[in-house]
């Protein structure tokens, strides 16, 4: 995680997913839940290996993530990624998570973190991702 990007008003890559946290993510304290967030942030991921392997892929890796700031209920919770490198099998998709709050004109970085994804065939084994264009 670069921290020194944190003042950066725009978020890196394309938006990948946009959910709204309910009240029945969140613990006793009100809070949103911050596994409830690694799967917001994991589908995107997914959603972006997916697109770049064509087919099936798993999650194998998810760098440190730190906690910016606070997540609320009914904010806009916005995932972006960023391709940061692609290998044989292999691919880091970088993860910046944006709120936007209701009562707020502005969105402010909750959180991100780098995703390795390999692709797998149908049988779960590891296989090449298909050249980019």
């Amino acid at each position: 995680m670069n921290l020194t990007d944190d003042d950066k008003p725009n978020p890196r890559g394309q938006l990948a997913l946009q959910v709204v946290p309910l009240p029945s993510d969140t613990n006793a304290n009100g809070d949103v839940f911050a596994g409830w967030l690694v799967k917001q942030m994991d589908m995107a991921a997914a959603t972006t290996a997916g697109r770049l392997s064509r087919g099936r892929n798993a999650t194998v890796a998810i760098e440190r993530m730190e906690f910016l700031s606070p997540l609320r209920v009914g904010s806009q919770v916005a995932c972006y990624t960023d391709l940061v490198d692609i290998g044989r099998s292999s691919m880091k998709i970088n993860v910046e998570v944006w709120t936007l709050d209701r009562d707020k004109d502005r969105m402010r970085k909750v959180t991100e973190s780098l995703f390795v994804f390999v692709a797998i065939d149908e049988h779960g084994r590891i296989r090449e991702v298909p050249q980019q264009d």
